[in-house]
């Protein structure tokens, strides 16, 4: 069995999520009491299941959300190939959903306002935060970009087998805190002043062609990718890691950190295979 726990901030695309699960093959429950985790895994139906996935999250009662890390533990031994994944956003984005929708958190009441209920949550929820194999910062990401993340991680990810993603973003647009390895090229000459490469990416020929011609480029490449070579086994065997991120950035994200993002992706994807994901998150781009 493949079992999926999906959990994280409310609002940040949980429900979403289980729905792109579902049309995906897998057996889906949302909101489930996290005590009665080990309960339904011993049921027939659920046994039977190959593909299951399960929403569990504060909605379960703020008591039982210190248990959670410890049950999932045991689950773990039951059904090895387990994966937790935790969505999250940032506070401004979260707010600016809820006033939007005008549905109510969970933890807000009439005496507890809607800020401090997204701060208390994140702090019940921190535990689960760190023990997440996968954690996904939904803050600048589409429901329709993170059904592709999700089907790019999850669904093509092999039991023990390292999912790297590459992507590459732009620091003027904030830089991700879902990732574990980030490099920063902006001292890398700019196409952008380039007029006639201004609105290209760097996955036009016109800005691979430029980009090509300094040596600077070419050496920040090698270094990137020969500093990955070296390490990223590492990550895979003695840190067990099923996934890890790792994130280009430049000014806007649209030239340099796209251009060695794919160069990098290429790479990677000849040696790690299927499991390799790039991602260019201000071109809503995921493959």
């Amino acid at each position: 069995m493949h079992l999926v726990i999906i959990s994280g901030m409310s609002g940040a695309g949980k429900s979403y999520a289980l729905h792109n699960l579902e049309d995906s093959g897998y057996y889906c429950i949302d909101n489930l009491p996290s005590q009665l985790l080990e309960a339904l895994l011993g049921t027939a139906q659920i046994a039977n299941q190959t593909h299951l996935a399960i929403g569990i999250d504060i909605r379960g009662g703020k008591a039982s959300v210190a248990e959670i890390p410890t049950i999932i533990k045991r689950v773990r031994q039951r059904v090895p190939n387990t994966q937790l994944i935790y969505l999250y956003s940032d506070q401004d984005t979260l707010r600016k959903r809820y006033n939007e929708s005008r549905r109510r958190h969970p933890l807000s009441s009439e005496m507890l306002e809607l800020d401090k209920a997204i701060s208390l949550e994140a702090s019940l929820l921190n535990p689960l935060s760190i023990n997440a194999d996968l954690r996904i910062d939904t803050s600048h990401t589409s429901i329709y970009d993170l059904g592709h993340l999700l089907n790019a991680r999850i669904n093509q990810a092999e039991p023990k087998k390292l999912s790297l993603m590459v992507q590459s973003f732009g620091f003027k647009h904030e830089a991700p805190s879902d990732t574990d390895f980030l490099f920063d090229v902006r001292c890398l000459p700019n196409p952008y002043w380039v007029p006639e490469l201004r609105h290209l990416t760097g996955k036009d020929p016109g800005i691979v062609s430029w980009l090509e011609t300094h040596n600077a480029v070419h050496q920040m490449y090698h270094d990137i990718r020969d500093f990955l070579d070296r390490w990223l086994p590492n990550q895979e065997g003695h840190c067990q890691r099923a996934y890890l991120t790792v994130s280009i950035g430049c000014t806007g994200g649209h030239h340099r950190s796209v251009y060695l993002a794919e160069r990098l992706y290429q790479h990677f994807r000849s040696t790690l295979g299927d499991s390799t994901v790039l991602r260019h998150r201000e071109l809503n781009d995921v493959r």
